[in-house]
């Protein structure tokens, strides 16, 4: 009777110490009661227990903070013994890392968590935002970063933690006048891909600046916030209209990598699993409007020009005979649309023979337009001798510098053309572009040619010689009408017409491909094989810009007889090109991997089809 006692009084010592414990433990929340906009705090939740699960913070006003980490966890555990009583206690503590959005007074409601199964409640916390922090300097050398780079799986990527940013050099220009458009991402996450073209933009001539395909990320503080940062395009933009032009929004698909936290690391390593899953994730970068203002009234002879350039007129010879060739180069340099100007007018003597001018192009790309030089070389042959003068040249431009047209002039060149071999003896004198005259001459020359003599009564009409071209035009006409017959037949028939070029058009791209490959274009080099891969099945198979896909492609494929062996090479070709675009490593030994495949696909169905 007295063990049963001892047993009830036992149990019963231990429920009571169990509320004991149970009433004593708290979940306390901590933050600042006064912030500034702009400045970033703590926000805490202690426990005091490890026997937890289940934690759901207060609902923080998203319209006053910012989360920009958390939550992270930290335990913390305690012994001690006074005159022999030993004492433990442990805690688990919750942090997250807010940034002030704008002024006002924000209450965090109670959060909550279970403690041993029981449900636990913290405080209610308020906190009042009232001026504005001083912001450090940025500092791009910086290597702070705030958060980590991968985020545990299933955290939610905002448009604070990866946006795109678009700037215009100028948001107010004249016709022509370049304009660099800039898109940098800026991101808190680990990016690993990242796809946007810039659309067809109506009004503008574009031209995209080549950038390397490796990014190299630097770090720079943004918004008090030190952020990965990268310019992943530019475009230099010529104005072709007036007024208000819009460059639209552009959506941006990436690819974050997050950290698989239910996989275990040590698994992983040894068992050649992943600890990192991919996530897709679409940014749209904003729209950017470009204020045009018309060119003042154009004068005459304006070439079109837009920027600052100079000219330099040279000839090779002002000595030379009758029939010689000359040349008198012009070289336009400078920088802006050099590329959309008109050709200066050389005015050459009324007797020479002139022929269109030859352009080389030695211009480049930058970020302030086109840079450079436009050579153009002038061919002219004088038919007489004589003085004659060549007029000076002028180029007339718009210089955004000055706000003016500006008009640069060559010098004039004088010509001395002696007699040459063969010729007459005409003297022409052109030293005051006045018409042609004839010197020391009242008559112009006659022609002297040999006469032969028929005998009277020879006719080739209705003679033998006569019937028998005839006969042979008659049957070239017959002839002509048959071949241009079965030619136009050919050439309604547009889908057999297309099936048959396919082959020969594939080929065309397919070496357009390698001499990119060759160059070291990666980009223009993937392009050209996609466009190779699906022209070649488009135009087999009749199918539409718009209708094809892997899917298409196979059921078409199938239901003309052909197997899955040979399907598949296909397929494998353009999966492997758009793989290739984007994969690490050796950019030309990815370029020679596509084209292989790409070979190997359409010569797999050429025999099929």
């Amino acid at each position: 009777m007295k063990n049963y006692a001892r047993s009830f009084s036992a149990v019963l010592v231990f429920l009571f110490l169990s509320i004991v414990v149970a009433t004593a433990q708290t979940l306390t929340a901590r933050a600042p009661q006064q912030v500034a906009v702009g400045q970033q705090f703590r926000l805490t939740y202690t426990v005091n227990s490890q026997d937890v699960s289940g934690f759901h913070p207060g609902q923080i006003p998203t319209d006053g903070f910012e989360i920009l980490m958390g939550p992270s966890t930290s335990t913390q555990s305690s012994f001690s013994m006074v005159n022999g009583k030993t004492t433990q206690s442990s805690s688990i503590t919750y942090t997250y890392i807010l940034s002030a959005l704008k002024n006002g007074t924000f209450t965090i409601p109670a959060g909550y968590i279970l403690v041993n199964g029981s449900q636990v409640k913290s405080n209610a916390l308020k906190i009042e935002v009232s001026g504005t922090a001083q912001q450090p300097q940025a500092n791009s050398r910086s290597r702070n970063s705030q958060q980590p780079e991968t985020r545990p799986q299933g955290t939610p990527i905002s448009g604070s933690d990866l946006f795109i940013k678009v700037s215009a050099s100028k948001k107010r220009v004249v016709e022509q006048e370049p304009v660099l458009l800039t898109y940098k991402v800026y991101t808190l996450v680990s990016l690993t891909q990242l796809e946007g073209k810039m659309p067809d933009l109506k009004g503008f001539h574009t031209q995209e600046i080549p950038l390397p395909q490796e990014k190299s990320f630097k770090i720079e503080q943004y918004n008090g916030r030190n952020y990965k940062t990268v310019t992943w395009s530019q475009y230099v933009m010529f104005p072709q209209m007036t007024g208000t032009l819009e460059v639209p929004p552009l959506t941006f698909n990436g690819v974050v990598v997050q950290q698989n936290r239910y996989v275990d690391p040590f698994e992983a390593f040894f068992n050649g699993g992943s600890g990192y899953v991919e996530v897709k994730k679409q940014i749209q970068a904003p729209g950017v409007k470009i204020e045009v203002d018309p060119l003042p009234a154009r004068p005459d002879g304006f070439s079109g020009g837009v920027g600052h350039f100079s000219m330099k007129a040279e000839i090779d010879r002002t000595q030379l005979k009758a029939n010689d060739p000359l040349t008198l180069r012009v070289t336009v340099s400078g920088t802006g649309n050099l590329k959309l100007i008109k050709a200066p007018m050389v005015k050459f003597p009324k007797d020479f023979d002139t022929y269109d001018a030859k352009t080389t192009d030695k211009t480049r790309l930058t970020t302030n337009g086109i840079d450079g030089s436009i050579i153009y070389e002038y061919l002219a042959v004088p038919r007489h001798q004589g003085k004659f003068d060549v007029p000076p040249v002028e180029f007339i431009y718009y210089d955004t510098q000055q706000k003016r047209y500006v008009t640069l002039t060559s010098e004039a060149f004088h010509l001395d053309v002696a007699k040459g071999e063969g010729g007459d003896s005409r003297v022409m004198d052109y030293t005051e572009q006045e018409d042609i005259q004839m010197l020391a001459n009242d008559i112009r020359y006659i022609h002297l040619a040999d006469n032969s003599l028929k005998k009277q009564g020879e006719s080739f009409f209705a003679s033998t010689t006569y019937w028998a071209v005839l006969a042979v035009m008659f049957i070239g006409f017959v002839s002509l009408i048959v071949i241009f017959r079965k030619r136009a037949i050919e050439n309604a028939d547009v889908v057999g017409h297309a099936s048959k070029r396919a082959g020969k058009v594939a080929t065309k791209r397919l070496k357009k491909a390698a001499k990119l490959m060759a160059e070291n274009k990666p980009g223009e080099f993937y392009d050209e094989a996609l466009r190779a891969l699906w022209g070649y099945v488009g135009d087999k198979l009749n199918i539409p810009v718009e209708q094809l896909s892997r899917e298409n492609i196979t059921d078409r494929l199938t239901a003309r007889g052909v197997d899955a062996d040979t399907i598949k090479p296909f397929i494998e070709a353009i999966d492997e090109c758009e793989f290739e675009r984007y994969a690490p490593g050796d950019p030309k030994g990815n370029m020679n991997k596509v084209y292989e495949q790409a070979m190997k696909g359409i010569t797999a169905l050429n025999g099929k089809l």
